[in-house]
């Protein structure tokens, strides 16, 4: 593990933006025309009209600076535990960060500070167990984050206070228990949530209150026992909803009420021996709904009078329906192992 030291980085004092970008040139050009291959300790430069784009992986040395211009910065797999406070306060035009695969423990709350204009933050594979208030105070502009695979166990709303324009939180394999209310609240133009493969048991009611538009949402591989009936209600422009691999025992009969646009939903590997009257009804009718299909494998379905609700509407939208085969009965005795679409088509 290594932690980038601020007094490494020496700063071309007095050039501005054009000349950091013609001194890159240039060693790109002597290189070239000397028929050298390029230095493996070497970062990756490209050059465009927008502005100069930055990727580094081990071997490469990371830079002790930065062309003014630079729009894109890539830091990757270099195991740091820690970067300093002005890491970026050199590139005041980036627009996309991306940090992922290090082991960063923490970062300032003024990390952020020099670059507003900044509109992905890709923070993946990391050790981060927290985030310091006031780290988004200038990021307005953020519109994806990617908190992937770290160390969360807890969230704190005032942690995302400063986002404005986010369309994507990716907050998947962490550890999560449970979620604070009000968490997004302010985020009215959401289009993706991924809350996958955390340990959540419940959630609370208001999760979704705040998005409007909201038309992904991962929250599968978590621990879910029950499916209330307003959790969803809010989400009416939803369009891929997946929930396999949870614990699902029990799901509200209005649940799904109000999907109107929903084109996937995957309710596989869950606890389900049964479902409410009334559960399917706003889904599978028009044209659009569920085009890209429905999973409800892999539950222990007890294939009784129960189900005929859930009988009638298999039968209706079987050429939307995934791992048939995978899709049995638990119970009765007398049905166990038969496939339940067979069972439906039968009453």
């Amino acid at each position: 593990m290594s932690s980038w030291n601020p007094e490494r980085r020496q700063r071309l004092v007095g050039w501005d933006s054009h000349l950091s970008r013609i001194f890159f040139l240039l060693l790109l050009f002597v290189v070239s025309a000397q028929g050298v291959t390029p230095n493996s300790e070497a970062c990756l430069v490209s050059f465009s009209v927008n502005g100069s784009s930055i990727s580094c992986q081990p071997p490469a040395q990371i830079p002790h600076s930065l062309p003014a211009d630079t729009i894109f910065l890539a830091v990757e797999f270099f195991n740091l535990t820690q970067l300093p406070a002005d890491f970026l306060q050199s590139i005041p035009k980036l627009q996309e960060l991306h940090l992922s695969s290090n082991r960063l423990e923490d970062l300032s709350p003024k990390f952020l500070l020099p670059v507003p204009q900044l509109k992905v933050l890709d923070l993946t594979r990391n050790s981060l167990t927290w985030l310091p208030p006031g780290l988004f105070r200038v990021s307005a502009a953020l519109c994806t984050l990617v908190l992937k695979g770290n160390q969360l166990k807890f969230l704190e709303a005032s942690w995302l206070h400063g986002l404005k324009a986010l369309r994507h939180l990716d907050l998947s394999e962490n550890q999560l228990h449970s979620l604070p209310p009000g968490l997004l609240d302010n985020f009215t133009d959401l289009l993706t949530l991924d809350l996958s493969n955390n340990q959540l048991q419940t959630l609370p009611l208001d999760l979704l209150r705040g998005p409007l538009n909201l038309e992904r949402l991962h929250l599968e591989g978590n621990r879910l026992q029950v499916l209330g009936e307003g959790l969803l209600a809010p989400q009416p422009k939803l369009r891929y909803l997946f929930l396999n691999d949870n614990r699902l025992a029990s799901v509200a009969a209005g649940a799904f009420r109000g999907l109107q646009k929903l084109d996937m939903l995957d309710l596989s590997n869950n606890l389900l021996t049964t479902v409410p009257t009334g559960l399917w009804t706003s889904l599978g009718k028009a044209a659009r709904n569920l085009k890209d299909g429905f999973d409800i494998s892999s539950n222990p379905w007890i294939c009784d009078q129960n189900l005929a609700d859930l009988y009638r509407w298999l039968v209706a939208n079987e050429d939307k329906m995934f791992f048939r085969n995978h899709t049995r009965c638990a119970g009765p005795e007398a049905l166990k192992g038969q496939m339940l679409l067979a069972v439906a088509e039968s009453h």
